[in-house]
């Protein structure tokens, strides 16, 4: 199974366009085959701070997702929105191992 975490901060005047950009790319996200959860967190305290924190079955699978039309039109339309370059990290999952202990996640 692949996780990653993905932290993004936004230039302020843009944090409500970004939200709903990414609502719409975790829509599209969340329908993929092979994907476990596609999350969009905000920070608490910092607003324009935000977290997409992705499980896919494989690396095969999250690999497949930077390839989807929801994901190139995302990375496209909030390109400028950054206030820095996003960061994504890789985690390994210890728990669960098996995919059935993963709920799907329905948007």
């Amino acid at each position: 199974m692949h996780v990653t975490c993905v932290t993004v901060h936004v230039k302020q005047e843009h944090r409500d366009d970004f939200i709903r950009a990414t609502v719409e790319n975790h829509n599209g996200s969340i329908r993929e085959p092979g994907n476990l959860r596609f999350d969009l967190l905000q920070h608490g305290q910092n607003p324009c701070q935000f977290m997409l924190y992705e499980a896919y079955e494989s690396d095969e699978a999250a690999a497949a997702h930077k390839k989807t039309a929801h994901y190139l039109k995302w990375r496209e339309t909030v390109a400028d929105w950054m206030a820095a370059p996003r960061e994504g990290t890789r985690y390994q999952i210890l728990c669960p191992l098996d995919k059935s202990g993963w709920k799907r996640n329905n948007g």
